[in-house]
């Protein structure tokens, strides 16, 4: 009867940690259904006020969904600039500015897990000058 009360005692921290592995595991993917649900909301909300102009080069022309991600995409007309250069001369500041005002404004969604994209296409050419991945750990190198 002492060995089964010993053992008893030693399983019963056990399991309970266990059990609280798989309540957690449970836990992440419901967390993980419902950021879904909130960037897919938050793309469809933010995209009924769009296009919208940021700056006399900028304007904002879509938000979208991905899985766990919220997707900005802006149109840059900076004539007579080429595409080319702007890349070379933008980007270093453009990253650092995006950056720093994604972990400022958006620090709810970066802290549960949803990364913040910001794509900055050519006016001109449509092409993609920048794409800036901004998730939680992005704000911790600040």
């Amino acid at each position: 009867m002492k060995i089964l009360l010993t053992i008893l005692t030693v399983l019963s921290p056990v399991l309970m940690f266990a059990t609280d592995i798989r309540s957690q595991e449970l836990s992440t993917q419901n967390m993980q259904k419902q950021n879904t649900q909130i960037t897919k909301l938050a793309a469809d909300e933010l995209s009924k006020t769009l296009p919208q102009t940021i700056d006399k080069h900028t304007k904002l022309i879509k938000v979208a969904s991905n899985e766990t991600a919220l997707i900005y995409i802006f149109e840059i007309d900076a004539a007579p600039k080429s595409d080319e250069v702007i890349k070379k001369e933008d980007h270093s500041g453009m990253k650092e500015a995006v950056t720093i005002g994604v972990c400022r404004s958006s620090k709810r969604f970066l802290e549960a897990n949803i990364t913040i994209t910001y794509i900055y296409n050519s006016a001109k050419s449509k092409a993609e000058l920048f794409r800036f991945d901004i998730d939680n750990k992005s704000c911790s190198n600040l």
